[in-house]
């Protein structure tokens, strides 16, 4: 598999661009806000100097190739409104994990669902991936009903050895 860089992406409505120092706050709140992550089980981030360590190892992720993550904006305005990476890839790199978040104003208006679909074809098509995972809380009614409108299906039967609330939804590549 031919390895790529990072790209910028960019849909109808939004870029998808490189995680930047001055991002710290969405970041803090993001990865530290109650209601954005009620269903997640991360570290959080809830000073300066935790966020910026966060970005600081998301880009050395870039860099290293471990990961791609790339932050949401809208086109009008390049402060973040929430994230979408590929990670934990397979040994052979045939196979990756999405995740994602979205401050929830701005939730419900296909914000999600446009960074998604550019995130599969950039996954399917530039990283030449077979699978595509997806670990979501099994009461994330959002988060279910997005992947299930991207086609990725329900996994019966297999864990998340990390959380056990978590369902694990798949697609695979065409």
């Amino acid at each position: 598999m031919e390895q790529s860089h990072f790209s910028e992406i960019i849909t109808e409505r939004l870029v998808l661009r490189k995680l930047q120092s001055a991002d710290w706050k969405m970041i803090s709140y993001l990865r530290s806000d109650k209601e954005v992550n009620k269903h997640v089980k991360r570290p959080s981030a809830e000073t300066k100097a935790k966020a910026l360590e966060f970005i600081s190892k998301i880009n050395n992720g870039i860099e290293n190739q471990e990961n791609y993550y790339w932050t949401i904006t809208e086109k009008h305005n390049s402060e973040m409104i929430g994230s979408i990476c590929l990670w934990n890839f397979s040994r052979d790199r045939k196979s990756a994990e999405v995740g994602y978040d979205l401050r929830p104003k701005f939730q419900g208006n296909g914000i999600m669902n446009e960074s998604l679909k550019s995130i599969l074809e950039f996954g399917f098509i530039k990283l030449d991936l077979e699978l595509i995972e997806a670990y979501t809380h099994q009461e994330n009614e959002p988060s279910k009903r997005l992947l299930k409108k991207n086609d990725f299906k329900l996994v019966p039967g297999k864990k998340d050895q990390h959380n056990e609330n978590n369902l694990i939804y798949e697609i695979k590549g065409h």
